[in-house]
């Protein structure tokens, strides 16, 4: 079996989230766990939301493969059987609008290792657990979207450790969300980057607003990626990071953020 995120992927053990209190008895247990693992990521689930409270994946720079190498187009996005359907968000959101069924942990990501290994990966990027509804401009890369860059920023530093990254990302559930065919739509999302770079361990943390309206087409405001510090972002997501919070740069706060107005040449 292709293993799921692997908390020594970087060197230093670098752990999943973990929920706060007033979240832990909302993720869904599967199998005796609320981790569920798939090919190259694992995630948590909202019971209540059917959506992921935080999904996370390591990239392998140096064994990637080239996204349209490995085809998506016979791909169909599912259910994943071992969690009941009601505990997840499927198809009936996505018809006949402007939101994309939109991946948190990005397929072209996971698309490295051996061959079987990235069309596992490929194949399980495609369960519902790991889809949000995202509009489009802020999904798909060709629309110009950053938030599927930072990746590849990360990847294109000099003296990135082994060309590594691990992230860690989702939805900022809250109950101001916009109600949509029986679904709460969620105005923001979040990422954090860990790599080593010369040497030392980093975390980077960003947050994406997204305006949404509902109706027969839901329409995408301005949008803007922040960096933000880990402190503040674990308030909004209570979800805590313990393996990143002693980081020097993750515990100092930044009040609003930093607008990420351009990806190139970024040390962060």
């Amino acid at each position: 079996m292709t293993a799921a995120y692997d908390v020594g992927f970087l060197g230093p053990e670098v752990v999943v989230p973990e929920p706060q209190p007033a979240i832990a008895d909302d993720l869904v247990v599967v199998d005796g766990s609320t981790r569920v693992d798939y090919a190259h990521y694992s995630l948590a689930m909202s019971r209540a939301r059917r959506l992921a409270r935080w999904v996370a994946w390591n990239i392998d720079g140096l064994a990637l493969f080239p996204g349209d190498s490995i085809p998506r187009d016979d791909q169909e996005f599912k259910l994943d059987p071992r969690l009941r359907p009601e505990d997840q968000t499927g198809e009936a959101v996505y018809t006949g609008n402007d939101l994309d069924r939109g991946h948190l942990a990005r397929r072209a990501d996971l698309l490295w290792g051996t061959l079987a290994d990235a069309q596992k990966a490929n194949s399980d990027s495609f369960y519902f657990t790991n889809i949000t509804p995202q509009m489009n401009d802020f999904n798909q890369s060709f629309r110009h979207g950053l938030w599927g860059l930072l990746e590849n920023a990360i990847l294109e530093q000099t003296g990135l450790e082994k060309r590594r990254v691990s992230v860690f990302a989702g939805p900022i559930l809250t109950d101001d969300d916009v109600p949509y065919r029986g679904t709460l739509v969620p105005k923001a999302f979040w990422k954090v980057l860990v790599y080593v770079l010369d040497a030392e361990l980093r975390a980077s943390a960003f947050v994406l607003q997204q305006k949404v309206d509902p109706g027969p087409t839901i329409d995408l405001g301005e949008f803007a990626p922040y960096q933000v510090d880990l402190l503040d972002l674990e308030e909004r997501t209570q979800l805590t990071h313990p393996a990143l919070e002693v980081l020097p740069t993750a515990s100092r706060r930044m009040p609003g953020g930093r607008l990420l107005e351009s990806l190139a040449g970024v040390d962060w």
